[in-house]
């Protein structure tokens, strides 16, 4: 499988990544490729109609695929981390209704989290659902939502009790549909990440069903972090694409550039900016490996996925600047992929949790696991 994608991504994304990229077009005929390769389902159990993957198989996937466009991993992952949450934590009902379709790519789903004033805090979200019989009532509104757009449903967290303390127990998730009361208002325009959608989606008066609930009432916010570490290990993975890439870039430039009257490779400064680009793209995929090993064992990995994506997303951004430097002005010039890189890799450093917060989370752990 692996060596099919890395066929596909030679022949049918690397030619036409730059003009997608910089007109920002979303990439319908790679999507239907993907569907046909089955990463819409790429970990979800066979029974439902998906690969049944392990997380280390899928963390190479998502490696190889960011190190030609970073951009199509997002479509799949945010798709995926709905569905692992139906998968484990859904009804039969549920994973009957929604799995084989999400596994075909049919129906193409995300998960919506933050909002305007709540993104790694999720206890203070401020989208209201209130129960009315066999239904709730939605109002709020979701904000950074990938496939906002082109997906149609969302699994969403959504404050059901404002009043309990702590206030994480007064959050649940629900599975939403497109439909009435439920609208797309704006496209996000980003710096990098461009070919998938992110976007701004108002619940008014919003209908969802008592049967669309993931889980018991007031557990939301624990089913949402569970969702985060598969998305956390795709950060992560993702992250040692941009690392090899912005690698593999420079150390194929340092060889043809000549300065003085020979390869910049030889020069020792561009050797030591190489050297330290190649133990940054070492570490952060064995990371990415350990934590990736802990999810498919059923360990919890938290602090392996914490570490994983902290470390990764700070390769790819030093070695995605280092790359720059190596280039010089070329390196600035939309003729590369350099600057592509320089523009995705921050992405890593805020996206399924900002840094800052997974150094705690890592800290926390440690101490937890190393009590005196």
């Amino acid at each position: 499988m692996l060596d099919a994608i890395d066929r596909w991504l030679e022949k049918d994304v690397r030619p036409h990544v730059m003009k997608l990229e910089h007109e920002d077009i979303w990439p319908a005929a790679m999507v239907e490729r993907m569907k046909e390769f089955g990463l819409f389902g790429a970990v979800i159990d066979p029974q439902w109609g998906g690969l049944g993957l392990s997380a280390s198989t899928y963390a190479k996937i998502v490696t190889r695929i960011s190190t030609v466009w970073m951009s199509l991993t997002g479509i799949f992952n945010s798709h995926l981390m709905m569905a692992t949450l139906i998968e484990k934590f859904g009804t039969d009902t549920q994973k009957t209704r929604w799995l084989p379709r999400m596994c075909s790519g049919e129906l193409r789903g995300g998960l919506a989290l933050t909002e305007p004033d709540a993104g790694t805090d999720l206890q203070g979200i401020r989208t209201r659902a209130v129960r009315n019989g066999d239904h709730y009532v939605v109002n709020g509104t979701k904000t950074w939502i990938s496939n906002g757009i082109q997906g149609s449903a969302f699994a969403v967290l959504v404050k059901t009790d404002p009043n309990v303390q702590p206030a994480r127990k007064g959050t649940s998730m629900f599975i939403f549909e497109k439909g009435e009361g439920f609208a797309v208002s704006r496209k996000l325009e980003k710096l990098g990440y461009k070919g998938i959608d992110s976007a701004e989606l108002v619940f008014d008066q919003f209908k969802v069903p008592v049967d669309n609930r993931i889980g018991a009432e007031g557990e939301g916010f624990y089913l949402a972090v569970s969702g985060l570490e598969l998305g956390r290990i795709n950060v992560a993975a993702r992250g040692v694409g941009i690392a090899k890439a912005a690698l593999d870039e420079s150390l194929r430039y340092s060889q043809m550039r000549k300065t003085f009257g020979k390869p910049i490779c030889e020069h020792q400064a561009i050797q030591l900016k190489l050297g330290e680009m190649g133990t940054r793209y070492e570490a952060s995929r064995l990371l990415v490996e350990q934590a990736a090993i802990a999810y498919d064992e059923g360990r919890r990995c938290d602090m392996e996925a914490g570490m994983a994506k902290y470390f990764s997303s700070e390769a790819a951004l030093e070695n995605a600047t280092e790359a720059m430097r190596i280039f010089g002005g070329y390196g600035y010039s939309k003729e590369f992929p350099i600057e592509r890189f320089y523009r995705d890799a921050p992405l890593m450093c805020i996206g399924e949790g900002t840094n800052e917060m997974q150094r705690i989370i890592i800290a926390r752990q440690l101490i937890e696991r190393n009590k005196i």
